[in-house]
């Protein structure tokens, strides 16, 4: 047993706890409150003037996929030889050493979603992963966990360069709705070739909607198609970057389109990208579109997702909504609301220790458990 005392427990969907206490058997959360006795033999963690909050959680990067210290030799993150690969899987390309994921729960980040790049229209297979674990295997959480598309200026740059398709806008969209054409076809047939199984089998899964897309774009007309190929065939997807979707947020709203927002913590990289603001995650609360904060790591190092909500808030964000779009908002987003989001009983024990409150820039993570293992670093 682990009890965690007398700090302030912001628990995101409970309210904040003073003085209180979590028990944690397992990798599970028991208790929650105040005035919880603690049994004699638990390992007790004193955090008298700290924050404890729910492990932050990052639902767009490309930790380990895409390597800092390294360049070519660990570029895993796009496969540009073919616009269309589903079959592919961002874990087959994850460093699970890479020195980003020791940055993410230093910065009290405890789960990650890596996706596979946005050079293809359809780039492969994301993966939910734990930061740190005691052995690599057991960081792997969620596999494979929905399928990356990209729809935008990055498809036609890439391929336009090597003078095929897609070239243009249009032919993106073009090819994502050959794609899931076909696989809508193939879903109703009783069996498919190997090779044809193999390589359908991610896109059946999301006509299914057994997975979501996640769809990689940033310009309103990009976002609009989105929403247009989401109606056509009745899939579940989730925006990631939506860089314009203000522009469009009723569009969006009306169809429960959940948005992975960012990076925003950048300069304006490309042209679809004139419109990055801080002051665009207000805009999106007020339109009522359910949205996390994202890095796109390495685009912006994992460390700083904390403080790209406390920039929101200078920029109109409230302080609560800021916490659960790195909590309790991409848990759900993410489809693991019912484990991971917020500090409750029989929630995963994915707790972070903050020596001051987690939105001041100046506050430290003290400790970190994930999955209820206290963190050794």
């Amino acid at each position: 047993m682990i009890a965690i005392k007398d700090g302030t427990i912001v628990t995101v969907k409970n309210g904040t706890i003073r003085d209180g206490v979590i028990l944690v058997e397992g990798s599970t959360i028991q208790e929650v409150g105040q005035g919880i006795a603690i049994p004699p033999s638990s390992t007790v963690i004193d955090a008298a003037g700290c924050y404890v909050v729910p492990g932050f959680i990052d639902a767009h990067c490309h930790v380990g996929i895409s390597e800092e210290v390294f360049r070519i030799e660990g570029n895993d993150i796009n496969e540009t030889t073919d616009p269309i690969t589903p079959y592919l899987q961002a874990l087959d390309g994850v460093n699970l050493n890479d020195l980003a994921f020791d940055d993410a729960v230093r910065s009290g980040v405890t789960r990650l979603m890596v996706h596979p790049g946005s050079a293809n229209v359809l780039g492969g297979q994301s993966v939910l992963l734990k930061s740190w674990s005691p052995t690599p295997m057991e960081m792997v959480y969620r596999h494979p966990w929905g399928l990356k598309a990209a729809l935008g200026e990055n498809p036609k740059r890439v391929y336009g360069n090597q003078n095929k398709a897609p070239k243009t806008r249009m032919a993106n969209a073009a090819l994502l709705r050959e794609a899931l054409h076909t696989a809508s076809r193939n879903s109703e047939k009783e069996q498919l070739e190997p090779k044809d199984e193999f390589r359908q089998k991610a896109l059946i899964r999301v006509i299914r909607r057994e997975m979501p897309l996640w769809l990689h774009v940033h310009r309103a007309d990009d976002i609009l198609t989105a929403l247009r190929i989401k109606d056509e065939f009745n899939i579940d997807m989730v925006l990631q970057h939506g860089t314009e979707a203000h522009l469009v947020a009723d569009e969006i709203a009306r169809r429960g389109v959940a948005v992975c927002l960012g990076p925003l913590l950048t300069n304006r990289a490309k042209v679809e990208m004139q419109e990055v603001s801080f002051r665009n995650v207000a805009l999106l609360q007020k339109a009522g579109i359910q949205f996390c904060l994202i890095t796109d790591h390495p685009v912006i190092p994992i460390q700083y997702l904390g403080v790209c909500a406390a920039l929101a808030v200078r920029e109109g964000l409230d302080e609560e909504t800021a916490i659960r779009a790195l909590t309790w908002n991409p848990a759900h987003i993410l489809g693991v609301d019912q484990e991971l989001g917020s500090i409750e009983p029989g929630k995963k024990a994915d707790i972070v220790i903050f020596d001051g409150h987690p939105l001041e820039v100046k506050s430290r993570v003290r400790q970190v458990l994930v999955d209820g293992i206290i963190w050794g670093g």
